[in-house]
């Protein structure tokens, strides 16, 4: 009983990265929050490869990593947290990056052997439709001053999760979690540090709030989340992640409602339950092989 609960609660985790990003983001800016988390994320998972007797990647793999952590933590995270620095809702900034199972889908259709069902060229359509609605709705921003870039550097980050998590089903096969991890936080902290250091003041409020914020971070999204997933995957349970994913949008958002009073229109409320919607027809059923005419039977 208690396994199936896990992806649920990896869920409930996972959305509140967003609202952790928000609340962090009153005490630093983002590049050097950022900077602290990946500092504290490595030196928590090289803890882990020792407790956990995991290894770190070599060779290949170990570059292969690097260049998974620069698209998933570097872009994805980066771009989650400057939206958000900017005004975004985050509510808002997990619907957008929420979309990446369906743009993966997509690009998987542009460029592969792969073709969508007709449920999956609905939740297409449904998709775009319940981003416009939210978008056209009336929502909370923190400040409108840089909305449009606000959702163009979201956009670099849903772009980051998707070739990301391409990049690693694709050269990362057999990489241990804990240790691929590990470079991957390491190479993220080597791309936040240098903006950190050039373009910000470096400014902390070091206060019990953002203590708790910056722990519930690195221990709680970054170690526990991660190593939930690992037990999902190691144990075949994995695929009821994405079964359940579609839910981390409509439940981060009830989260940044209960803590920092985000609040959207009934157009809005439309908008997350038919991007909910989009998400689980996309990935309810997986895309299937295009047969190719001159294929032989």
């Amino acid at each position: 009983m208690w396994v199936r609960l896990i992806p649920f609660v990896f869920v409930v985790l996972w959305a509140s990265g967003f609202v952790g990003a928000r609340f962090g983001l009153q005490y630093a800016e983002p590049a050097t929050l950022l900077s602290l988390r990946m500092i504290a994320n490595v030196a928590l998972f090289l803890l882990l490869i020792v407790l956990l007797r995991r290894r770190l990647p070599r060779g290949k793999a170990l570059l292969h990593s690097g260049v998974v952590g620069l698209f998933i933590h570097g872009f994805y995270l980066g771009g989650t947290y400057f939206a958000i620095h900017l005004g975004m809702p985050a509510g808002l900034s997990s619907l957008l990056v929420g979309l990446q199972p369906i743009l993966t889908a997509f690009l998987l259709v542009v460029f592969t052997q792969h073709s969508f069902k007709p449920s999956q060229w609905l939740g297409l359509v449904i998709g775009f439709a319940g981003i416009s609605l939210v978008l056209m709705g009336k929502m909370d921003w923190q400040s409108e001053q840089h909305k449009t870039l606000a959702v163009a550097v979201c956009l670099v980050s849903l772009i980051g999760i998707t070739l990301g998590t391409l990049y690693q089903k694709r050269f990362c096969q057999g990489v241990d979690m804990v240790g691929g991890a590990t470079v991957q936080y390491f190479a993220a902290g080597l791309l936040f540090v240098p903006v950190a250091l050039t373009f910000e003041t470096n400014v902390i409020v070091w206060s019990p709030a953002f203590i708790m914020t910056l722990v519930w971070l690195v221990v709680v999204l970054s170690c526990v989340a991660i190593l939930l997933l690992l037990y999902m995957v190691e144990n075949g349970v994995a695929s009821s992640v994405a079964s359940v994913f579609y839910l981390v949008p409509p439940v981060t958002a009830i989260q940044a409602w209960l803590m920092f009073g985000e609040s959207f229109d009934a157009m809005g409320v439309m908008g997350f339950v038919l991007a909910a919607l989009a998400v689980f027809l996309v990935t309810k059923a997986p895309t299937v092989p295009r047969i190719r005419k001159w294929a032989r039977v």
